[in-house]
């Protein structure tokens, strides 16, 4: 008995880590569903807008990645399955192995039990004893005989539940396997299928090269202008701060604000980066620069409001050509732009708190919402990618 608990405790014991790797493996690979699913969504959304459209490429070629790392996740699930099958099967093969031996040895003790089974004989065995220590080892031996044949016994059945338990995980283990092989087929159909379809849309693209460039430009005009806004209000706001003439910086903010990196939560409930922070190039003419993005152009959809990434004071808010309504808003030394909001809930002097709603955003040519957010220490601007979790 004491045998089985300690089996059972030890595979027990294991449990517990082997359900927190499957757990992140499975919160993985959701995450990664529900980025495909919102893509999907928001294509939809422009089926009935533009077909070939930049932010419908953009968006088809983000869930085309969504869709590679799922069957990376998958390959490496499998890989997994596969480690655990190989190990299951090492340890069934120790079992039987243990088995085969512990069985022998059950029978050779029950055949010699059985072969003294009289009592005259066992009377003997003791009565031919040279001295009473020999004697009283005999008697020792004997008296043990029967509780070794109990034990061989309790070991035997221990072992063969035990191996019970392994076969049973090893069929789990072999159906888990199968069914993500033919998940990562399907999804690699899937994908092929997808890739067609995004490639046949760079083609039409390719073909409006005049009126892309056309709007590359104008929208180059409007970035430069929005940015040089955004710095100038960015370099008042520190000289204030600097000479005393504005309110006091909040350093115990700053400092909640800065041991967040990597942890604040997004500025919408539901989004996928179209436009990434820095210099990029165009999604169809790759020698084409894009303008610089001191921020980052997150397509969510349509109706989606833009909320608060953390703790805060409304600093400004204004109008800008192309980027609709903005609202600045400070955190100590930090400030985040939300631009791009069709309407806006917020007033200058408001206090936000993490999670608020600032404004609800613009809806794009093709039926999204797209929100364009900065995120600022002082006068530098920062990847708001590596702040957001």
């Amino acid at each position: 008995m004491k045998r089985l608990t300690t089996i059972l405790l030890l595979v027990l014991a294991a449990v517990p880590v082997l359900a927190q790797d499957v757990s992140r493996q499975k919160e993985r690979k959701k995450q990664i569903e529900q980025e495909i699913a919102l893509i999907d969504k928001q294509l939809d959304a422009n089926t009935s807008k533009r077909k070939e459209s930049l932010n419908t490429l953009i968006l088809t070629r983000q869930k085309l990645n969504a869709r590679k790392k799922l069957i990376t996740q998958l390959d490496s699930d499998i890989a997994g399955y596969n480690k655990d099958i190989a190990g299951t099967n090492a340890q069934i093969d120790r079992l039987n192995a243990r088995l085969d031996t512990l069985r022998k040895y059950h029978a050779d003790l029950v055949l010699g039990a059985y072969k003294t089974r009289d009592n005259k004989i066992w009377f003997m065995y003791l009565l031919s004893s040279k001295d009473i220590n020999q004697g009283l080892r005999r008697w020792s031996y004997l008296k043990n005989i029967s509780s070794s044949i109990r034990r061989q016994a309790t070991q035997i059945r221990d072992t063969e539940y035990e191996l019970r338990m392994e076969t049973a995980r090893l069929e789990g283990l072999k159906a888990e396997s199968v069914a993500a092989r033919t998940e990562r087929e399907r999804e690699r159909e899937t994908l092929t299928a997808e890739e067609k379809k995004m490639n046949s849309m760079v083609v039409q693209l390719t073909k409006n090269e005049k009126s892309l460039k056309k709007e590359l430009k104008q929208k180059q005009k409007e970035v430069e202008r929005l940015n040089k806004e955004i710095e100038r209000i960015l370099a008042e706001a520190v000289r204030q701060q600097n000479s005393g003439e504005g309110p006091k910086v909040d350093y115990a903010l700053s400092a909640k604000f800065g041991e967040n990196k990597g942890r604040l939560p997004w500025p919408v409930q539901n989004g996928v980066v179209i436009q990434k922070f820095g210099q990029t190039y165009h999604p169809v003419f790759k020698n084409l620069k894009m303008p610089y993005n001191n921020g980052i152009n997150i397509s969510s959809p349509a109706g989606s409001n833009a909320t608060a990434v953390f703790d805060g004071v409304v600093k400004q808010v204004l109008v800008m050509p192309g980027y609709d309504q903005c609202v600045l808003v400070q955190h100590g030394e930090y400030f985040t732009f939300y631009c791009k909001l069709r309407q806006v809930f917020v007033k200058s002097g408001d206090k936000l708190s993490t999670g608020d709603r600032i404004g609800q955003i613009s809806t794009n040519e093709d039926g999204n919402a797209e929100l364009h957010f900065q995120l600022w220490k002082g006068t530098d601007k920062q990847n708001p990618e590596t702040w957001l979790r």
